[in-house]
């Protein structure tokens, strides 16, 4: 089971600690290579498999101006974690007075005093310290000074592409959810409640799970999704809206999905529903009739996408 530590404790020894470091938002390919790496090198030697982050983001403390949001939630990122075989994530509280400590300051303190590492695997563009001052020759150079091990890793790329949380966020937000999946190593996905809507698809014939748009999350442009939704350990063939609905009038943003092969009542309850493929993007219709014929053929072509893109969890 993973155990979760919040802040240091000097009474806390483990066996050969074995760490990295980071947020692991989204537990992309790359963040899913680096962490075996740390896994199997802990097993080894009968260590302990650790990962440092930090709460809240240093982003949000460094730059509160930027509207950072995430691919996954925090139990999300947990279960991820503890599902690629961590023993231990300790969580560090980020704050101006922490973001202020030297890089020597950095390494002796919590890394060498507080975690006692013995081997840290990092990206080679690694920045820490005031000001991200310290680079991966200087975490090297101190590794060695304090006694750990310090391994550079170069970033993974796949078709050219570094495939990091930054990038993936950018493809999500532009739709481009096959090429997010690729990055990822699975279909992108949202969990929420499904809540009562308006009613307008169900008076179409298209009744429609409504889930509120996370306000946190990286969502996909406004537009219509060929889906999947999990409700439990249940996986349907899905086609997803989001948006304002304009023809109606712009309302609440929601994530507005139907089910294709299947009918019930999910009020209340919580679904998972994964972006497969885009299959246009939002517009203004002259009647609900014209809408509802357009539907027809989204689901058309929703169909093609999903029989096309096998699924991945």
């Amino acid at each position: 089971m993973l155990k979760v530590t919040r802040g240091l404790s000097g009474e806390c020894r483990r066996a050969y600690p074995v760490a990295t470091i980071g947020n692991f938002d989204g537990h992309h390919l790359g963040h899913r290579a680096l962490l075996q790496t740390v896994v199997e090198t802990a097993r080894k030697a009968q260590g302990t498999a650790l990962v440092l982050t930090f709460e809240p983001h240093p982003v949000k403390i460094l730059a509160p101006h930027v509207d950072l949001r995430f691919l996954t939630s925090p139990e999300e990122k947990l279960a991820h974690l503890e599902a690629a075989g961590i023993d231990e994530v300790v969580f560090l509280e980020f704050t101006p007075s922490f973001a202020s400590m030297s890089p020597n300051q950095f390494a002796e303190d919590i890394l060498h005093r507080s975690l006692t590492l013995s081997e840290l695997f990092v990206g080679n563009h690694f920045a820490f310290g005031k000001g991200r001052a310290g680079r991966i020759d200087d975490l090297v150079r101190l590794g060695g000074q304090y006694g750990f091990c310090v391994h550079p890793v170069t970033p993974l790329t796949m078709e050219g592409d570094v495939v990091s949380s930054s990038r993936i966020r950018k493809l999500i937000q532009a739709g481009n959810m096959e090429r997010a999946a690729a990055l990822l190593g699975r279909v992108y996905g949202i969990r929420g409640t499904v809540v009562h809507g308006m009613q307008q698809g169900q008076a179409m014939g298209w009744p429609t799970a409504n889930v509120r748009v996370p306000a946190d999350r990286v969502v996909p442009s406004d537009g219509v999704y060929a889906a999947r939704t999990i409700h439990g350990s249940q996986s349907y063939d899905s086609i997803a809206y989001i948006g304002t609905r304009p023809t109606f009038g712009a309302g609440e943003r929601l994530i507005e999905v139907n089910l294709l092969d299947k009918t019930g009542d999910l009020y209340g309850q919580d679904i998972t529903v994964q972006f497969v493929a885009r299959v246009r993007g939002d517009h203004t219709f002259a009647s609900a009739d014209e809408l509802s014929k357009q539907i027809v053929r989204d689901v058309e072509q929703a169909r093609i996408s999903l029989q096309r893109i096998p699924e991945r969890v």
